[in-house]
Parts: structure tokens; C-alpha cells; sequence
């Protein structure tokens, strides 16, 4: 019987994960399934309306360090995530991929960024959740809440064209991969420091936007596997 089951588990289940794991590897294969639980979770409270105490708490906590001058670079930060540039760093990166013949990520880029809108939009439409309302804000949003647009586009965008630039200049990967964290970071700071979204609504932005980037990553180690 156990022979029958090695014989299986060898001709058939290991070949196909195999590639699997040898793209995300353990430590990958573990974080996602971690995010997903977490994920699952959040939605759960989220679709039965549950509030999160510690919610409230961490944005009027937050509050307490505004100031004129911290408005001003929270506003500059969060821009940095906001459609107009956005749309813009895509298009341009999305020339220069094309024009540097690197056809392959231009394609999976577009997918990427294009998947990152679909997903955001669907599950704020799933949601529709209400944005915090604790003080006068400073910039006015219309869409729902949950998941933070902001948090999961910022971390497909940036996370992806971080990816990129380290591959191809692996001497300051160290250094890109830093830049690309603090900038997305900022940008989720800046959104709970402006008050118009939960700490749970970027939470569940990064995890969706770091499922949907580990999942496009895959997708073009796999073509470079197949094409070598």
C-alpha cells in the first residue's frame, strides 16, 4: 500500500509541484499559505459587518503625530499610489520594457497591473465597506474601504518593477529591494495617517497584492524555466 502511494505521489503530484516549489520555494510556498489564512479571517469578519476594536485605536493613535508639515509629506507619499501617476509609471514602463525587447515581463507587467485593478475593484465591490469618518480629512474618497486600492496596487506595481530591476542589476539588489519595501510601506502609512482607510483595509491590500505579485513572478520564472 505505502509502495502504491510512493509510486502515485512520484509519477503524478511531484512532477507537477516540483516546478512549484523549486519558483517560490519553502519559505514562499509557507508565507502564502500564512496570508491566506489571514486573509480568510479578515473576510470573514469583513462580509459579517464585525468591527475591529484595535481599528479605531491605532488610526486616533495615529493622529495624535499630525502636523502641517507631516500633512504635507503624507499628501506627496500617498500620491504616490493615487491613478494619475499610477497609470503613468505603467505606461512608461511598459515602454521601456518593450523598447528594451524584454517582451516576456512586458507582457506579464501588463497582466500584473491589469489583475491588481480587477482585484481591487471586485473585492470593494464585495465589501462595501465604509471608510473611516474620525476626523476632517484632508483628501475626499468615494470608493469603499476594503482592501486598501492603494496597499495592493502599490505593492503589484512597485514590488514587480522592484523585481525587475533587481534581476537585471543584481550588484544593488539589496539596495532596490529596500527602496521598493520603504516606498510601499510609506504609501499604506500614509493612507491610515490621512484617515481614509482601517489598518485591516491595508493589511488586507498587501496580502491580496503580495498573493497576486508571488503568483505573476511565478508565472514569468516559469516561461524563463520552459524558454531555457
Amino acid at each position: 500500500m505505502l509502495r502504491k502511494i510512493a509510486n502515485f505521489w512520484l509519477r503524478h503530484i511531484h512532477p507537477r509541484l516540483a516546478p512549484l516549489i523549486a519558483t517560490f520555494g519553502i519559505f514562499g510556498l509557507a508565507s502564502c499559505l500564512f496570508i491566506l489564512f489571514v486573509l480568510a479571517e479578515l473576510f470573514e469578519e469583513v462580509l459579517e459587518r464585525e468591527a475591529f476594536a484595535f481599528d479605531t485605536y491605532f488610526l486616533l493613535w495615529l493622529h495624535q503625530f499630525a502636523n502641517p508639515s507631516l500633512d504635507n509629506v503624507m499628501l506627496t507619499i500617498t500620491n504616490l499610489g493615487n491613478p494619475s501617476v499610477v497609470v503613468l509609471v505603467v505606461v512608461v514602463s511598459l515602454a521601456i520594457l518593450w523598447w528594451r525587447r524584454y517582451f516576456q515581463e512586458a507582457k506579464i507587467f501588463a497582466i500584473a497591473c491589469l489583475g491588481a485593478l480587477i482585484l481591487n475593484t471586485g473585492l470593494k465591490l464585495l465589501f462595501t465597506k465604509p471608510r473611516p469618518q474620525l476626523w476632517p480629512q484632508l483628501i475626499s474618497e468615494t470608493s469603499f474601504s476594503f482592501p486598501s486600492g492603494h496597499a495592493l496596487g502599490s505593492l503589484v506595481l512597485y514590488g514587480f518593477l522592484g523585481y525587475l530591476l533587481a534581476t537585471h542589476y543584481p550588484r544593488f539588489a539589496q539596495f532596490i529591494y529596500s527602496v521598493t519595501v520603504m516606498a510601499i510601506a510609506a504609501i499604506g502609512i500614509s493612507r491610515l495617517y490621512l484617515g481614509v482607510h482601517w489598518p485591516t483595509d491595508v493589511i488586507a491590500g498587501y496580502g491580496v497584492g503580495f498573493l497576486w505579485l508571488t503568483i505573476c513572478i511565478a508565472m514569468l520564472k516559469l516561461q524563463k524555466i520552459r524558454q531555457s
